[in-house]
């Protein structure tokens, strides 16, 4: 079958033949219908997140139709639907029992650990698929186990309540999903932070209020409209310090920011005057749960 594949770091990704998978037992093969390029394969192609091995196929947003049953596998048919969770859990060590399984202590993630999407075919255990209904085209549902449900995940953490504001900072996959389930979820304003005016429309089309960096720090405008107050929840998503610093600037009194960006450098923070004076939390988003999809 073919594959694209991360060879060299840095390289372009290479289109090969690899051998057909075998799902093994309690595994099932899928024909890929949709592969989503998600930030983190630019991060794994450059060599900037480690990855298992060399080559690899990446994908870990995969959507298609049940090719081959491993033996061990019920619940599920030839011919059907399904999209992946890309998180592959134990299911017995203590974060698992926990209800934490992007935590397990023997996980894997597919299209970093092992093979994914960006191939004719995958395989997968068969407790990752996710039934896919005909109303979904298969695009939609590989974008929805990764952008949307890493999104929905951090304003379940951020414990979004109806009437709340919003602040979405970086509006790419990730944050478009998150604007769209925020007014899903009741929010009173959604507002959208980039510096890239085309993302800023398709956002506001979306529902969400625009707010272009270009006119000011964004967390003053921000308090600007809405009269002082700031935001009740601010979810960065682009991974950038000085991003970071303008969200958790942009909070009200017992306001939350939910950092879902990946970033390896700090970002300042006033203690007193940002965290405790407005009794502020800092919250950290990693992936999301099977149960979310």
């Amino acid at each position: 079958m073919k594959a694209v594949q991360i060879g060299e770091l840095g390289q372009a990704l290479q289109l090969r033949e690899v051998p057909l998978p075998e799902p093994a037992n309690d595994e099932i093969r899928i024909c890929v219908e949709a592969a989503g390029i998600c930030h983190s394969d630019v991060h794994y192609r450059a060599g900037t997140a480690s990855i298992a091995h060399r080559p690899l196929t990446p994908g870990h947003e995969v959507a298609g139709r049940i090719d081959k049953l491993g033996s061990g596998v019920d619940g599920l048919a030839l011919g059907q639907r399904v999209a992946l969770h890309y998180l592959v859990s134990c299911g017995h060590c203590d974060y698992c029992a926990r209800g934490l399984e992007q935590f397990c202590r023997r996980g894997q993630m597919i299209g970093k650990h092992r093979d994914g999407g960006y191939a004719e075919y995958v395989v997968a255990p068969a407790r990752n698929a996710i039934a896919v209904a005909d109303s979904v085209s298969a695009a939609a549902a590989a974008i929805m186990m990764c952008s949307s449900a890493t999104a929905f995940h951090a304003l379940r953490k951020a414990r979004i309540q109806p009437g709340e504001r919003v602040a979405v900072f970086g509006i790419g996959g990730l944050g478009m999903s998150a604007i769209q389930l925020a007014r899903i979820c009741g929010a009173r304003e959604v507002f959208a932070v980039d510096i890239d005016a085309a993302k800023l429309a398709l956002a506001s089309e979306r529902g969400a209020i625009a707010i272009d960096p270009a006119q000011g720090l964004p967390a003053a405008q921000l308090r600007a409209a809405t009269h002082g107050m700031g935001v009740d929840v601010a979810l960065e998503c682009a991974g950038l310090p000085q991003v970071q610093e303008q969200a958790l600037a942009s909070l009200a009194v017992q306001g939350r920011l939910a950092l879902a960006g990946i970033c390896g450098a700090p970002f300042a923070v006033d203690s007193f005057g940002a965290v405790i004076n407005r009794e502020a939390e800092i919250i950290g988003v990693s992936d999301h749960l099977r149960g979310e999809l």
